[in-house]
């Protein structure tokens, strides 16, 4: 993103991501994921084709009370290793809490340190009055809003089949004070191979908003599995000094098995 953009990246991609109009991010319910689950992505750079390992980053799901109504709090967390630490030290944390039944967020927190940048932004969503407040004051935004977090987990669940190939879905976030008119690009279905195994995946690009390690636009690819999960898979972006991916290599408590998984590495 404009502020920070090496996780945010990830995670607008990775698990997926104007909404005022007729989108899927408007009438969602939850039929992929549940309490319990978490997902672990080792991130890798590559310069003149030699890969080298760069990180990791951990999505979880808890379910918890929130103001009296039971929400999921997701979380995801993302670091470099000390090799890269050296180089450009990323510590990044992201909250949400959403709405069990309509998956539209309450509240997020995003507590980031990229390169030394830091970033602390808690923002709350009222629903009633469509409006994000922030710590420097009240922002109007869409009935459909996302965060960054809660982005994703409602990307998991659009029902691809229902798109045509360059299909575009759209959605809005409120990020940096601001909404941001987003979509995600349908690319049909693929086997692909990872460092975890062979899978049958679901293929788009979202639109990235320009950042610091990001190029705007549609550079970004995301496979997730073609199965009742969409576990993110494999995220593959080019970034200023050449390519950075990262791939799903473990997994807890998946809601349904992973069906799309042809063989393992």
């Amino acid at each position: 993103m404009r502020s920070a953009g090496y996780f945010s990246g990830l995670l607008l991609a990775a698990l997926a991501f104007p909404g005022t109009g007729d989108s899927d991010f408007c009438t969602m319910s939850n039929t992929t994921f549940q309490a319990g689950e978490t997902i672990n992505l080792k991130i890798y750079y590559a310069v003149a084709d030699l890969y080298f390992s760069g990180g990791d980053a951990v999505f979880s799901v808890n379910l918890e009370k929130w103001n009296d109504k039971t929400v999921y709090h997701i979380t995801g967390k993302g670091k470099t290793n000390a090799f890269v630490d050296n180089a450009f030290r990323v510590r990044d944390s992201y909250e949400t809490y959403i709405d069990t039944g309509t998956l539209k967020p309450y509240k997020f927190i995003r507590n980031v340190d990229e390169g030394g940048h830091k970033i602390y932004e808690n923002i709350s969503f009222v629903k009633p009055a469509n409006t994000a407040i922030t710590k420097t004051g009240v922002y109007k935004v869409p009935p459909c809003i996302q965060d960054v977090l809660s982005a994703v987990y409602n990307a998991r669940n659009i029902d691809f089949n229902k798109y045509r190939i360059n299909d575009k879905i759209p959605y809005s976030m409120f990020l940096d004070n601001q909404v941001y008119d987003l979509y995600i690009r349908y690319l049909g279905k693929e086997v692909i191979k990872t460092r975890y195994g062979k899978f049958r995946a679901i293929k788009f690009k979202p639109l990235l908003i320009y950042g610091t390690i990001f190029a705007g636009g549609e550079k970004m690819t995301v496979w997730v599995s073609d199965d009742s999960n969409h576990l993110p898979l494999r995220i593959e972006s080019p970034i200023s000094v050449g390519k950075i991916s990262a791939d799903m290599m473990s997994y807890h408590n998946l809601r349904y098995p992973l069906k799309s998984l042809i063989s393992v590495r």
